[in-house]
């Protein structure tokens, strides 16, 4: 199905809840809703929402592993490593 496909009027969300529901745990396309004929919301799957938090929490780690990065905030693999099994109660 096609993106244009998933935008519909606030009306057919009210009208056609159920069916959209199933749409979206089976193809994961989420829909534009829109209100007035603008763009009002999106209508997602918890699964495909899920995915793209944790998607976006991945690259805010990544970003701030490289601001540590280039603050000087880094130690040698062998100090963490040791900081990290000393913190896990694995020596």
């Amino acid at each position: 199905m096609s993106m244009a496909d998933h935008i519909k009027p606030i009306s057919y969300l009210k009208a056609n809840a159920a069916k959209i529901a199933q749409e979206l745990k089976d193809d994961g396309e989420p829909y534009f809703i829109t209100q007035n004929g603008e763009a009002a919301m999106v209508v997602q799957s918890v699964a495909e929402y899920e995915r793209k938090e944790n998607t976006l929490a991945m690259l805010q780690l990544i970003s701030q592993a490289e601001q540590d990065i280039q603050a000087g905030r880094t130690s040698p693999m062998d100090e963490a490593l040791l900081d990290i099994r000393s913190k896990l109660g694995l020596l």
